[in-house]
């Protein structure tokens, strides 16, 4: 087995810390900041436990009530046309949508397997055991870039920090995914165009499978009375009514505009409006709320609880740069090439990161949005963190799930739509910051 690239990065983070420690006399200072790195980790991780156990368990509720399935159906026509070669009532196609659905509502423990059985599927139809299909390639294309409508993480991480308006980067991330969704679609399809493998084995529907597993084991449903029903309908008119009430009342006071501070203002309806829709769906398919969302809590909390050590480690990494000078001197030299683009020299390690290391970026960002939660920089790289995947991790995890070795184009593919993704994130975040 290969080691993960991070390993060496990790490495030489505290070898370079140290070397440059020792040149510019910072030696104490260094040692200090190992220390701190660490507390810090912990400090943020611990913050960090109650907002990714409520708001998993709140997406549990929707999931038991079948909202994975949903948009399942909804996605099915889209997905023909992707996917030609997949007949539409193939196990591959169910899972594939799975798979996605669960991804866009931040379930990454459910989206893997079903994202494995996918690929299982896929290899059932390949004329080339080994090497990768063009179904497979597009599918880890749009599962690499895929919508996350709930960046659980981040959001926690920023609500921990005290950033002041955390949803803020709800909305530059997801056009920021939608940018890199699209251009890894366009890409995928053109080098299947000039890359083809001979036509894939299609079996009759009859000997077609069930779809694989479910993401999740569905709730026992006790639907509520007609009384209760009646009441929670009251709620949702009077919930919808409060849109148009308040958005008068700001036309009136002058506070309706369309700038920053109208952007900001329409954000803060974000969360409330996603938690109650979240909730009352679940309620009318008669999901057991309360009782669901608690033990869907349980998983967020042991989430949260295990990315504490690669919190740590990158923590301890970063700030013994910054002690030494290191951090300092790589900005320095960066930053007339960063400059003309507009990025912060400062969120160039994400860059490297996230392809290789979702802890090690997801801790780059937690680090920066600890040190300033409000500041420029703590938004880029959290909006980078949501619109962007963890790209080698992804390819090696699904294709040596089925044995292909030869990936042909899907790591290009993967690399061109991270680079799309960072290159929107900058955009609209200079935007809408």
């Amino acid at each position: 087995m290969k080691s993960s690239p991070i390993n060496a990065i990790w490495l030489y983070m505290i070898l370079v810390a140290t070397i440059v420690a020792a040149y510019t006399g910072r030696m104490a200072e260094t040692t200090a900041a190992s220390f701190d790195g660490a507390r810090d980790a912990a400090g943020i991780a611990i913050g960090l436990i109650g907002v990714m156990a409520f708001w998993l368990g709140l997406v549990k509720v929707a999931e038991a009530g079948g909202l994975m399935r949903l948009v399942a159906r909804g996605l099915r026509p889209v997905m023909v046309r992707l996917f030609p070669d997949i007949p539409g009532d193939h196990p591959a196609m169910s899972a594939m949508i799975l798979n996605f659905a669960a991804n866009a509502l931040g379930l990454a423990n459910a989206a893997t397997p079903v994202g494995i059985k996918a690929m299982e599927e896929l290899d059932k139809l390949n004329p080339r055991k080994g090497t990768a299909t063009n179904a497979m390639c597009l599918f880890l294309a749009i599962n690499t870039t895929h919508l996350a409508l709930l960046p659980t993480g981040v959001l926690g991480v920023r609500v921990a920090a005290g950033c002041a308006n955390p949803a803020a980067i709800w909305v530059p991330s997801v056009l920021a995914t939608l940018c890199a969704m699209t251009v890894a679609i366009i890409v995928a399809k053109w080098f299947a165009r000039w890359d083809p493998l001979p036509s894939q084995v299609i079996v009759s529907s009859s000997a077609y499978g069930a779809p694989g597993g479910e993401a999740t084991t569905q709730a026992d449903l006790l639907l509520p009375s007609p009384f209760a029903r009646n009441v929670a309908m009251v709620a949702v008119i009077a919930l919808v009514a409060g849109i148009p009430y308040r958005l008068t009342v700001a036309y009136r006071q002058g506070q309706l505009a369309l700038n920053h501070a109208g952007f900001t203002a329409a954000v803060a309806w974000l969360v409330p409006l996603l938690l109650c829709a979240f909730a009352l769906f679940g309620y009318f398919r008669g999901v057991k709320v309360y009782e669901v969302l608690t033990e869907g809590a349980k998983e967020g909390f042991q989430v949260a609880v295990r990315i504490i050590p690669y919190m740590a480690a990158i923590f301890v990494g970063i700030a013994m740069l910054r002690a030494s000078g290191a951090l300092d001197a790589f900005v320095w030299a960066v930053s007339p090439l960063t400059t003309l683009v507009g990025m912060p020299a400062e969120a160039l390690p994400m860059v490297f990161l996230r392809p290789l290391s979702g802890s090690g970026a997801f801790a780059f960002m937690s680090e920066a949005t600890k040190r300033d939660p409000n500041g420029f920089l703590a938004y880029l790289l959290a909006v980078m963190q949501g619109s962007t995947e963890t790209t080698f991790y992804v390819l090696a995890v699904y294709f040596g799930a089925v044995g292909v070795r030869s990936v042909r184009y899907a790591v290009t593919v993967g690399l061109i739509a991270d680079a799309i993704g960072f290159a929107a994130a900058l955009f609209f975040s200079r935007l809408m910051y």
